[in-house]
């Protein structure tokens, strides 16, 4: 079967599942199995056709339904591929998951209308990916961002979830209305929706430039993107963790994917100006620094999860914006390794955030809370959840010999190989980001320290958490398979990015085959060996190794372990309330950043009736996202500003109203 059968087939199994959700609502039992092996047989036929795509020529084809004179087109070829086979490879681990994770729902018609949405959702992200025109395209994004409404407000008895749900609703079709002023440049300009056609217009630098300025706020809105972010850690917290795990993991993608599709492609980097890199690049810097910084002083554990999410982002945006300062100043080499380092953290973020995702939905499971203050302890009651979230702690903390270090090392060899390019912005601007990736990386490694001390480590800090315990077998086997490829694509990136070589080779009309070839598979030579090089099989060789002297060495003296009571400063015992929690852990990085959290904090003291007897201290702590403050409260206030005249206007007599009439008609004749 080709490549593009396989999509079709992958696509027409998640709809299949969705109208099984619908006939068999009676059977729920039933129903939650057959509708989540289906989708993970969609996930396979995705993972099969994005490979073929990524060997194969473009196919392309035409559905038989549509508008009578608007046909549906799909198509799919390198760069739809790579997409499809990264929303095939998590949609299988959910799918898995989500069996075992639906059995406490309850409700006959929660499970009924989850699968429902969530078929439908997963269907509509591969549309998106497989569509060749404008009105295809369109149809399966709003297919999307409805069907996730639904998910995101799916516990919508609670206020705080609606609310979520609205503000997510909101950005996501302003940003839909944002794309499609993009498409319409192109179409005003080529006359036809088909992508075909788009690709041969010639736009004016204005126009080009209106189209990307367009895209750019439109797919940052729905990918996260600072200062566009502010629906991501509202929405994420309210869905269920499976559909948080496919939202952060491949919906933010997609969003990636159309300004890939519609900027690299349609529009196309020879049309570009300098700024559009330099913009992008810097919409990546901040978005990474400032979503780490905001996760690190979050005790909600999907909460602090999505802000890494705007991280992980900036990370893949500073790949990009490399990748077209570099096109544009003709270094197509440079160019291309700043789009496979995008690309790869892509599929990276996707497994490592979707595992961590699926982690947290294991503990809320167990804990029936998100509250990091109220857990610990759980690597005893939960060890092998323990041990997957682990691995996606190190490799969202971009640690060798695990994925994430290769991506965002490949993203810094694109920075620090930088030739002097024209003009000091550009010139101070690639350090500076590089400098930020640098920081973000730190600063990540140091927020999962404390995610995982918190929540793993020490004692329980609450009953529910004392009486834990692990997940079904369903859910750990739905973690197992990204925490696996997590490892397999740290160890050998060699044989993983000369697949991926096809986009660049798409998109640019170059690629880096040759100059990954160079060191064979063990060498990982991004440009050329005596530049950089990095070989993922010797460090974990040389960890491995590490650790085995050590036991070794530790063993000879031998002797049992010495055992004694933990030392609590002369108190007679250690109790729950002495260990560090997730607002004290981030207490100095809180006032090192204190320009940036502005906290506010507050303490009560409740004592015996003398000052100096306390009983009882009170500490509150509150961090505004700075974007609420100074960009989207200021716009709601002059909205409601600008909605009470419009409604002081509507309530004026008749003879205002016939004024109104006559002075429009004198300047439409002072027009004509």
């Amino acid at each position: 079967m080709s490549s593009l059968g396989l999509a079709q087939s992958a696509l027409a199994s998640a709809l299949g599942a969705a109208l099984l959700s619908l006939l068999l609502a009676a059977y729920p039992v039933w129903v939650r199995r057959l509708v989540f092996l289906s989708l993970a047989l969609s996930g396979l036929l995705a993972v099969a056709g994005g490979l073929q795509a990524l060997f194969t020529p473009a196919q392309a084809t035409m559905l038989p339904i549509g508008l009578p004179w608007l046909s549906m087109h799909l198509r799919l070829d390198a760069l739809g591929g790579f997409f499809l086979l990264t929303i095939g490879l998590l949609v299988f681990a959910v799918a898995l998951y989500s069996v075992g994770y639906t059995r406490k729902l309850g409700k006959h018609r929660s499970i009924v209308s989850l699968t429902i949405f969530m078929s439908l959702f997963i269907a509509a992200m591969m549309g998106v990916v497989l569509a060749d025109d404008a009105y295809t395209y369109m149809i399966f994004w709003e297919l999307m961002s409805v069907t996730s409404y639904f998910l995101v407000v799916f516990n919508h008895e609670q206020m705080s979830n609606r609310k979520a749900g609205f503000i997510y609703l909101l950005m996501a079709q302003l940003g839909g209305l944002l794309i499609l002023g993009a498409f319409a440049v192109l179409y005003a300009a080529g006359s036809s929706f088909e992508f075909s056609t788009m690709r041969t217009v010639e736009l004016t630098p204005l126009w080009a430039s209106v189209a990307f300025l367009l895209a750019a706020f439109g797919f940052g809105m729905k990918a996260g993107v600072v200062p566009l972010h502010v629906w991501l850690p509202e929405a994420h917290p309210a869905a269920p963790s499976n559909v948080s795990a496919l939202m952060s993991g491949v919906m933010l993608k997609v969003a990636i994917f159309g300004f890939l599709r519609l900027v690299w492609d349609l529009i196309g980097l020879d049309q570009s100006a300098w700024w559009w890199g330099a913009l992008v690049l810097a919409a990546g810097s901040s978005s990474a620094v400032s979503g780490v910084l905001l996760a690190l002083q979050q005790h909600h554990l999907k909460r602090l999860l999505a802000y890494h999410s705007v991280e992980n982002i900036g990370i893949i945006a500073i790949g990009m914006g490399l990748g077209m300062i570099f096109a544009y100043f003709d270094h197509p080499l440079l160019a291309a390794l700043g789009l496979l380092a995008a690309l790869y953290h892509t599929i990276n973020h996707a497994l490592f955030k979707g595992l961590l995702f699926l982690g947290a939905g294991a503990v809320l499971h167990a804990t029936h809370s998100n509250d990091m203050e109220k857990m610990g302890g759980l690597i005893h009651r939960m060890p092998r959840t323990a041990v997957l979230f682990l691995v996606a702690c190190i490799s969202i903390s971009a640690l060798p010999p695990f994925n994430g270090f290769v991506s965002e090392w490949l993203t810094f060899q694109a920075a620090l190989m930088a030739p002097q390019l024209e003009g000091t912005l550009l010139s101070a601007l690639i350090p500076f980001s590089a400098a930020m990736l640098a920081l973000a990386g730190a600063l990540a490694a140091t927020c999962f320290v404390k995610v995982y001390g918190i929540v793993f480590l020490g004692r329980a800090r609450d009953p529910v958490a004392a009486e834990a315990h692990e997940v079904d077998g369903w859910m750990q086997l739905g973690m197992a398979f990204p925490a696996v490829l997590c490892l397999l694509l740290g160890v050998f990136p060699t044989l993983v990015l000369p697949v991926l070589d096809a986009v660049p080779q798409l998109l640019l009309q170059h690629g880096l085959a040759d100059a990954l070839h160079e060191g064979g598979w063990l060498w990982l030579t991004p440009l050329a060996g005596e530049r950089a090089s990095y070989a993922a099989p010797i460090v974990i060789l040389a960890i491995l190794a590490i650790l085995s002297i050590s036991f070794l060495v530790l063993r000879r003296r031998g002797g049992p372990v010495r055992r004694g009571p933990v030392w609590s400063c002369g108190f007679p015992g250690v109790t729950a309330q002495m260990q560090y929690t997730a607002v004290s852990f981030s207490q100095p990085l809180r006032r090192i950043f204190a320009s940036v959290y502005r906290p506010r904090e507050k303490y009560q003291l409740a004592n015996l009736g003398h000052k100096m007897l306390t009983k009882r201290v009170r500490y509150t702590l509150h961090i505004m996202d700075l974007s609420w403050q100074y960009v989207y409260l200021p716009i709601g206030k002059l909205t409601l500003v600008l909605t009470q005249w419009v409604q002081w206007l509507h309530s004026r007599t008749l003879n205002t109203y016939l004024s109104y009439s006559f002075v429009t008609l004198l300047i439409i004749l002072g027009l004509i």
